[in-house]
């Protein structure tokens, strides 16, 4: 693929970003009362709990946690699905097919450009912050670059998994339910509503070889040192669970795409 190419439509994908970046301090304040909300819940939980610790986690390990898994999923997030199924419903997706790049190479190098303006405007000064109010709770060392490295990942993850439910659009021409249901169980099962830490041992055995930890709950882990990943080998096996997945989803979602996209059927246009 022309490196030409990728960097036109990242650096097209900024500038979109920041023409509209209201809706960025829309999304921060949205999260702000998001947090808030978070923050009385879990001291709730706490209180009457009796300890300061619960499954091995402290209130301020908790909320590092969570506020974290916002500020990340502000960078990871894409709205692939919503755009295809409106894409289709305007008939825009048509020329999207005929464009000279792949269609799932050009939607993901489309989303570059709000991801690097999320991570810059939304992570970077929540990290920042967190650092400052915890007295710099978080470890500063080696775990940053594991932690990028397993961002990166995620991202791709997370975008082929977008590229597996987003076919469906081509059948039904409307997948609001669809996505509704998917964002919720990715959100839930990936530990970024609830930390995987608090799931009954039996369904956390389970969950945590599911794809949807490898979004939220593995970077995480990586920058926080839990889970293992305070070691080499429990370095090697989030990595390796991450790249495992990565493998098979993008291989799931080539599949389905390449069937899925000769039911095509545009309405408008």
């Amino acid at each position: 693929m022309n490196p030409k190419r990728m960097l036109a439509l990242t650096r097209g994908g900024i500038m979109e970003s920041l023409h509209y970046r209201m809706s960025i301090f829309v999304t921060l304040f949205a999260n702000l009362i998001y947090l808030v909300l978070v923050y009385y819940l879990w001291k709730a939980i706490y209180d009457s709990s009796g300890t300061d610790m619960v499954n091995g986690m402290t209130f301020t390990d908790t909320m590092i946690y969570l506020i974290l898994a916002t500020a990340l999923f502000n960078f990871l997030e894409m709205f692939v699905v919503w755009d295809m199924s409106r894409s289709i419903q305007s008939g825009n997706i048509t020329l999207d097919l005929l464009k000279p790049m792949s269609f799932r190479k050009y939607r993901f190098w489309s989303y570059t450009g709000n991801h690097v303006v999320q991570f810059v405007l939304s992570f970077i000064p929540t990290f920042v912050v967190v650092m400052i109010v915890t007295h710099g709770a978080i470890r500063m060392g080696v775990n940053l670059v594991w932690f990028m490295l397993s961002t990166l990942l995620a991202l791709l993850i997370n975008y082929n998994i977008e590229m597996l439910i987003a076919p469906i659009c081509f059948y039904t021409e409307s997948t609001w339910g669809v996505n509704i249901m998917k964002e919720t169980i990715v959100l839930l099962l990936s530990g970024a509503t609830i930390p995987l830490a608090f799931f009954p041992e039996k369904i956390r055995m389970v969950v945590q070889y599911l794809p949807f930890r490898a979004v939220y709950d593995i970077p995480l882990s990586m920058l926080l040192g839990k889970n293992g990943a305070d070691s080499l080998r429990g370095l090697l096996h989030l990595f390796g669970l991450q790249v495992a997945w990565l493998i098979v989803l993008t291989i799931a979602g080539n599949l389905v795409w390449n069937k899925a996209v000769k039911k095509i059927i545009v309405n408008g246009g």
